[in-house]
Protein backbone atom coordinates (compact mmCIF):
# COMPACT_ATOMS: atom_id res chain seq x y z
CA UNK A 1 0.00 0.00 0.00
CA UNK A 2 1.60 3.58 -0.96
CA UNK A 3 0.06 6.61 1.28
CA UNK A 4 -1.55 8.60 -1.80
CA UNK A 5 -1.91 11.76 -0.37
CA UNK A 6 2.09 11.86 0.23
CA UNK A 7 3.35 10.29 -2.74
CA UNK A 8 0.85 12.95 -4.56
CA UNK A 9 2.09 15.97 -2.94
CA UNK A 10 5.48 14.57 -3.12
CA UNK A 11 5.17 13.93 -6.99
CA UNK A 12 3.83 17.29 -7.97
CA UNK A 13 6.43 19.00 -5.65
CA UNK A 14 8.88 16.41 -7.93
CA UNK A 15 7.51 17.70 -11.45
CA UNK A 16 7.54 21.17 -10.48
CA UNK A 17 11.36 21.20 -9.06
CA UNK A 18 12.51 19.47 -11.99
CA UNK A 19 10.53 20.57 -14.66
CA UNK A 20 12.39 24.40 -13.75
CA UNK A 21 9.63 26.72 -14.94
CA UNK A 22 9.86 24.90 -18.89
CA UNK A 23 7.42 23.46 -21.10
CA UNK A 24 7.81 19.73 -20.59
CA UNK A 25 6.09 17.37 -23.35
CA UNK A 26 4.57 13.85 -21.89
CA UNK A 27 4.20 10.59 -23.52
CA UNK A 28 0.14 9.93 -22.81
CA UNK A 29 -0.61 6.62 -24.18
CA UNK A 30 -3.74 6.37 -22.37
CA UNK A 31 -3.10 4.09 -20.01
CA UNK A 32 -2.96 4.47 -15.97
CA UNK A 33 0.26 5.51 -15.53
CA UNK A 34 0.61 7.84 -18.61
CA UNK A 35 -2.84 8.91 -17.55
CA UNK A 36 -2.17 9.34 -13.97
CA UNK A 37 1.77 11.20 -15.14
CA UNK A 38 -0.85 13.76 -16.89
CA UNK A 39 -2.82 14.15 -14.26
CA UNK A 40 0.23 15.16 -11.31
CA UNK A 41 1.80 17.17 -14.07
CA UNK A 42 -1.09 19.16 -14.69
CA UNK A 43 -1.69 19.95 -11.36
CA UNK A 44 2.16 20.79 -11.24
CA UNK A 45 2.57 22.97 -13.96
CA UNK A 46 -0.68 23.67 -15.59
CA UNK A 47 0.16 25.68 -19.62
CA UNK A 48 3.79 24.44 -19.73
CA UNK A 49 2.58 20.96 -20.13
CA UNK A 50 2.06 19.49 -23.17
CA UNK A 51 0.82 16.04 -23.74
CA UNK A 52 1.40 14.47 -26.79
CA UNK A 53 -0.13 10.77 -28.11
CA UNK A 54 1.90 9.21 -30.96
CA UNK A 55 -0.29 7.08 -32.71
CA UNK A 56 2.25 4.20 -33.90
CA UNK A 57 -0.06 2.35 -36.02
CA UNK A 58 0.21 -0.84 -33.64
CA UNK A 59 -2.50 0.35 -31.43
CA UNK A 60 -5.73 -1.81 -30.33
CA UNK A 61 -9.23 -1.43 -32.65
CA UNK A 62 -10.22 2.09 -32.06
CA UNK A 63 -7.67 2.97 -29.65
CA UNK A 64 -6.69 6.60 -31.17
CA UNK A 65 -10.30 7.74 -31.02
CA UNK A 66 -11.00 6.69 -27.64
CA UNK A 67 -7.75 8.17 -26.26
CA UNK A 68 -8.72 11.71 -28.17
CA UNK A 69 -11.97 11.83 -27.01
CA UNK A 70 -11.15 11.20 -23.63
CA UNK A 71 -8.20 13.57 -23.38
CA UNK A 72 -9.57 16.23 -25.44
CA UNK A 73 -10.09 18.89 -22.40
CA UNK A 74 -5.46 18.54 -22.09
CA UNK A 75 -5.15 20.03 -25.69
CA UNK A 76 -3.69 16.72 -26.57
CA UNK A 77 -1.11 16.71 -29.51
CA UNK A 78 -1.46 13.90 -31.84
CA UNK A 79 1.38 12.21 -34.15
CA UNK A 80 0.76 10.33 -36.64
CA UNK A 81 3.77 7.78 -36.73
CA UNK A 82 2.78 4.52 -38.25
CA UNK A 83 4.21 4.60 -41.27
CA UNK A 84 7.66 5.49 -39.76
CA UNK A 85 7.55 2.67 -36.91
CA UNK A 86 6.26 0.10 -39.90
CA UNK A 87 9.41 1.24 -41.86
CA UNK A 88 11.85 1.25 -39.56
CA UNK A 89 10.78 -1.96 -38.09
CA UNK A 90 10.88 -3.70 -41.79
CA UNK A 91 12.65 -7.03 -41.96
CA UNK A 92 13.37 -6.74 -37.75
CA UNK A 93 12.18 -10.31 -36.48
CA UNK A 94 14.35 -9.93 -32.90
CA UNK A 95 12.06 -9.46 -29.89
CA UNK A 96 14.86 -6.99 -28.21
CA UNK A 97 16.04 -5.21 -31.65
CA UNK A 98 12.13 -4.38 -32.20
CA UNK A 99 12.18 -2.74 -28.52
CA UNK A 100 15.56 -0.97 -28.68
CA UNK A 101 13.97 0.38 -32.71
CA UNK A 102 10.95 1.32 -30.93
CA UNK A 103 12.38 3.18 -27.89
CA UNK A 104 14.81 4.94 -30.53
CA UNK A 105 11.79 5.96 -32.71
CA UNK A 106 9.95 7.06 -29.46
CA UNK A 107 12.17 9.28 -28.03
CA UNK A 108 13.41 11.12 -31.62
CA UNK A 109 9.57 11.56 -32.45
CA UNK A 110 9.55 13.73 -29.05
CA UNK A 111 12.63 15.06 -29.61
CA UNK A 112 11.21 16.53 -32.84
CA UNK A 113 7.90 18.05 -31.66
CA UNK A 114 9.45 19.01 -28.50
CA UNK A 115 11.78 21.70 -30.68
CA UNK A 116 7.98 22.95 -32.27
CA UNK A 117 7.09 23.46 -28.79
CA UNK A 118 9.82 24.82 -26.97
CA UNK A 119 9.92 21.87 -24.72
CA UNK A 120 13.51 21.07 -22.31
CA UNK A 121 12.17 18.00 -20.51
CA UNK A 122 9.97 14.37 -21.45
CA UNK A 123 7.99 13.00 -18.87
CA UNK A 124 7.03 9.81 -18.81
CA UNK A 125 5.03 6.97 -16.81
CA UNK A 126 7.95 4.71 -16.16
CA UNK A 127 6.81 2.20 -12.97
CA UNK A 128 9.20 0.01 -11.40
CA UNK A 129 8.22 -3.36 -13.03
CA UNK A 130 9.86 -1.39 -16.40
CA UNK A 131 12.58 -0.71 -14.45
CA UNK A 132 13.41 -4.92 -13.19
CA UNK A 133 12.28 -6.28 -16.24
CA UNK A 134 14.49 -3.93 -18.21
CA UNK A 135 17.88 -4.22 -16.02
CA UNK A 136 17.12 -7.76 -15.03
CA UNK A 137 18.13 -8.66 -18.56
CA UNK A 138 13.93 -9.91 -19.11
CA UNK A 139 13.10 -7.66 -21.85
CA UNK A 140 14.09 -4.20 -22.48
CA UNK A 141 10.90 -1.85 -22.39
CA UNK A 142 11.07 1.04 -24.91
CA UNK A 143 10.51 3.83 -22.21
CA UNK A 144 14.12 2.37 -20.14
CA UNK A 145 16.22 -0.50 -21.58
CA UNK A 146 14.80 0.72 -25.50
CA UNK A 147 15.52 4.39 -24.76
CA UNK A 148 18.92 5.22 -26.93
CA UNK A 149 21.81 6.68 -24.83
CA UNK A 150 21.88 10.23 -26.43
CA UNK A 151 19.13 12.02 -25.82
CA UNK A 152 18.51 16.03 -26.62
CA UNK A 153 16.23 16.71 -23.35
CA UNK A 154 17.77 18.27 -20.91
CA UNK A 155 15.89 15.22 -18.43
CA UNK A 156 13.39 12.74 -18.03
CA UNK A 157 10.74 13.47 -15.26
CA UNK A 158 9.44 9.62 -13.66
CA UNK A 159 7.17 10.61 -11.19
CA UNK A 160 5.81 6.83 -11.17
CA UNK A 161 9.30 5.27 -11.08
CA UNK A 162 9.21 3.35 -7.47
CA UNK A 163 5.32 2.16 -7.80
CA UNK A 164 4.02 -1.40 -9.20
CA UNK A 165 0.99 -1.14 -11.39
CA UNK A 166 -1.52 -1.80 -8.53
CA UNK A 167 0.10 1.40 -6.58
CA UNK A 168 -0.47 3.19 -9.63
CA UNK A 169 -4.05 2.45 -9.18
CA UNK A 170 -4.03 3.46 -5.89
CA UNK A 171 -3.44 6.92 -6.96
CA UNK A 172 -5.45 7.06 -9.83
CA UNK A 173 -8.05 6.57 -7.46
CA UNK A 174 -7.15 9.14 -4.80
CA UNK A 175 -6.97 11.62 -7.66
CA UNK A 176 -10.63 11.18 -8.44
CA UNK A 177 -9.62 9.92 -11.96
CA UNK A 178 -12.99 8.43 -13.74
CA UNK A 179 -12.62 4.03 -13.18
CA UNK A 180 -12.76 3.79 -16.81
CA UNK A 181 -8.98 5.02 -16.26
CA UNK A 182 -8.31 3.65 -12.93
CA UNK A 183 -8.93 -0.13 -13.74
CA UNK A 184 -7.90 0.19 -17.33
CA UNK A 185 -6.33 -3.08 -18.91
CA UNK A 186 -2.62 -2.69 -19.72
CA UNK A 187 -1.41 -2.31 -23.16
CA UNK A 188 2.12 -2.52 -23.75
CA UNK A 189 4.19 0.80 -25.19
CA UNK A 190 5.53 -1.12 -27.70
CA UNK A 191 1.99 -1.95 -28.77
CA UNK A 192 1.17 -4.89 -31.05
CA UNK A 193 4.46 -5.31 -32.47
CA UNK A 194 5.09 -7.64 -29.32
CA UNK A 195 2.10 -9.43 -30.10
CA UNK A 196 3.48 -10.35 -33.86
CA UNK A 197 6.40 -12.61 -33.56
CA UNK A 198 8.76 -12.03 -36.13
CA UNK A 199 8.80 -9.67 -38.58
CA UNK A 200 5.61 -7.02 -38.84
CA UNK A 201 3.52 -6.37 -41.86
CA UNK A 202 0.64 -3.93 -42.27
CA UNK A 203 -1.34 -7.24 -42.90
CA UNK A 204 -0.07 -8.96 -39.90
CA UNK A 205 -0.73 -6.03 -37.64
CA UNK A 206 -4.48 -5.92 -38.94
CA UNK A 207 -4.92 -9.52 -38.19
CA UNK A 208 -3.66 -9.26 -35.04
CA UNK A 209 -5.40 -5.81 -34.55
CA UNK A 210 -8.82 -7.90 -35.28
CA UNK A 211 -8.20 -10.90 -33.41
CA UNK A 212 -7.35 -9.17 -30.45
CA UNK A 213 -11.27 -7.04 -30.23
CA UNK A 214 -12.66 -10.17 -30.40
CA UNK A 215 -10.55 -11.51 -27.36
CA UNK A 216 -11.66 -8.62 -25.62
CA UNK A 217 -15.24 -8.56 -26.60
CA UNK A 218 -15.45 -12.30 -25.33
CA UNK A 219 -13.03 -12.29 -22.31
CA UNK A 220 -12.94 -8.76 -20.71
CA UNK A 221 -16.57 -8.54 -19.83
CA UNK A 222 -17.30 -11.82 -18.46
CA UNK A 223 -14.68 -12.44 -16.33
CA UNK A 224 -12.55 -8.74 -15.76
CA UNK A 225 -9.01 -10.19 -16.07
CA UNK A 226 -5.73 -7.90 -15.54
CA UNK A 227 -4.75 -8.44 -19.09
CA UNK A 228 -5.63 -10.12 -22.15
CA UNK A 229 -5.32 -10.03 -25.84
CA UNK A 230 -4.86 -12.29 -29.05
CA UNK A 231 -1.17 -12.68 -31.13
CA UNK A 232 -0.49 -13.86 -34.32
CA UNK A 233 2.66 -16.53 -33.48
CA UNK A 234 3.04 -18.16 -36.78
CA UNK A 235 1.58 -20.21 -39.64
CA UNK A 236 -0.06 -23.45 -40.19
CA UNK A 237 -2.01 -25.53 -42.35
CA UNK A 238 -5.99 -25.26 -42.53
CA UNK A 239 -8.75 -25.76 -44.73
CA UNK A 240 -11.37 -22.83 -45.70
CA UNK A 241 -14.53 -23.96 -47.53
CA UNK A 242 -12.80 -26.71 -49.80
CA UNK A 243 -9.27 -24.51 -50.19
CA UNK A 244 -6.20 -25.26 -48.05
CA UNK A 245 -5.16 -22.29 -46.04
CA UNK A 246 -1.70 -21.35 -44.91
CA UNK A 247 -3.15 -18.88 -42.65
CA UNK A 248 -1.53 -17.55 -39.72
CA UNK A 249 -2.36 -18.97 -35.94
CA UNK A 250 -3.55 -16.62 -33.23
CA UNK A 251 -2.82 -17.21 -29.41
CA UNK A 252 -5.39 -15.47 -27.52
CA UNK A 253 -4.06 -15.10 -23.59
CA UNK A 254 -5.76 -13.73 -20.56
CA UNK A 255 -4.30 -13.54 -17.05
CA UNK A 256 -4.92 -12.36 -13.73
CA UNK A 257 -2.66 -10.59 -11.23
CA UNK A 258 -1.98 -7.76 -8.79
CA UNK A 259 1.55 -6.40 -9.94
CA UNK A 260 2.65 -7.99 -13.23
CA UNK A 261 5.63 -9.43 -11.56
CA UNK A 262 3.72 -12.72 -11.74
CA UNK A 263 0.31 -13.77 -13.37
CA UNK A 264 -1.88 -17.14 -13.50
CA UNK A 265 -4.19 -17.78 -15.99
CA UNK A 266 -7.82 -17.24 -16.85
CA UNK A 267 -9.64 -20.17 -16.90
CA UNK A 268 -11.78 -19.54 -19.47
CA UNK A 269 -15.02 -22.14 -20.22
CA UNK A 270 -14.41 -24.29 -23.20
CA UNK A 271 -17.86 -22.33 -24.93
CA UNK A 272 -16.27 -19.30 -24.80
CA UNK A 273 -13.27 -20.70 -26.03
CA UNK A 274 -15.07 -22.34 -28.79
CA UNK A 275 -16.79 -18.68 -29.67
CA UNK A 276 -13.53 -17.08 -29.46
CA UNK A 277 -12.07 -19.43 -32.17
CA UNK A 278 -15.03 -19.87 -33.91
CA UNK A 279 -15.16 -15.85 -34.60
CA UNK A 280 -11.72 -15.55 -35.23
CA UNK A 281 -11.61 -18.02 -37.79
CA UNK A 282 -14.86 -16.50 -39.34
CA UNK A 283 -14.31 -12.98 -38.77
CA UNK A 284 -10.83 -12.83 -40.14
CA UNK A 285 -10.00 -15.18 -43.56
CA UNK A 286 -5.72 -15.15 -42.83
CA UNK A 287 -6.47 -17.08 -39.98
CA UNK A 288 -6.42 -20.86 -40.00
CA UNK A 289 -6.13 -21.86 -36.21
CA UNK A 290 -6.81 -20.48 -32.45
CA UNK A 291 -4.76 -21.42 -29.60
CA UNK A 292 -5.61 -21.09 -25.97
CA UNK A 293 -2.24 -20.11 -23.77
CA UNK A 294 -2.11 -21.34 -20.50
CA UNK A 295 1.30 -20.35 -19.61
CA UNK A 296 1.50 -18.64 -16.05
CA UNK A 297 4.43 -16.05 -15.31
CA UNK A 298 6.77 -17.11 -14.78
CA UNK A 299 8.21 -19.03 -16.36
CA UNK A 300 6.37 -16.86 -19.99
CA UNK A 301 6.08 -13.25 -19.67
CA UNK A 302 2.39 -11.90 -19.68
CA UNK A 303 3.16 -10.65 -23.46
CA UNK A 304 4.52 -12.49 -26.11
CA UNK A 305 8.02 -10.33 -27.18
Amino acid sequence: MVNTEKFIAKAIDEIKKKSDGKKVVMALSGGVDSSVCAELARRAIGDNLIPIYVDTGLMRKGETKKIQEVFAGLNLITVDAGAEYLEALKGVVDPEQKRKIIGEKFIRIFEREAKKTGAEYLLQGTIYPDIIESEGGIKSHHNVGGLPYNIEFKGLIEPLVDLYKDEVREVAAALNMPQEIVQRMPFPGPGLAVRVIGELTEEKVRVCREANAIAEEEIVPKFNPWQCFAAVIGRGTGVKGDNRLHGYIVAVRAVSSRDAMTAEVVEVPWDVLHTIATRITAEIPEVSRVVYDITPKPPATIEYE
